[in-house]
């Protein structure tokens, strides 16, 4: 059993922080890319900011100098730091890991995706 639990979403207002963090948990043998993405109502889903084993990061074009995504390996934790937060922010937020792990005996890989976290922000 292998699970993304997403946590630090909220109401802020406009030009406000938050600080998402997303875990993995389970038998994980490891993790390579960690992801967040965003969904709005009736809108797709987009992809906010992606990070890598390695610890390359890239950031959607709307999130750019606001938001920083960074990841603690020893936690198996991904973050995402929103600065100067935008009404046009606000969206379900999940986290999403390629990652490989046990299943019994058998090692897998695959992704896994959070729950997300609802993040509003108020004009």
């Amino acid at each position: 059993q292998v699970q993304l639990v997403e946590s630090g979403g909220g109401l802020v207002q406009a030009g406000g922080s938050l600080r998402l963090s997303c875990t993995a948990s389970g038998t994980i043998f490891s993790i390579n890319t960690m992801d967040w993405y965003r969904q709005a109502p009736g809108k797709q889903r987009e992809l906010v900011a992606t990070i890598t084993n390695g610890g390359s990061t890239n950031l959607a074009d709307s999130v750019k100098g606001r938001f920083t995504i960074s990841r603690d390996n020893a936690r198996n934790t991904v973050y995402l730091q929103m600065n100067s937060l935008k009404p046009e922010d606000t969206a379900v937020y999940t986290c999403n890991a390629h990652l490989t792990y046990y299943s019994g005996s058998a090692k897998m890989t695959g992704y896994r995706w959070g729950q997300g976290t609802q993040v509003t922000v108020s004009s």
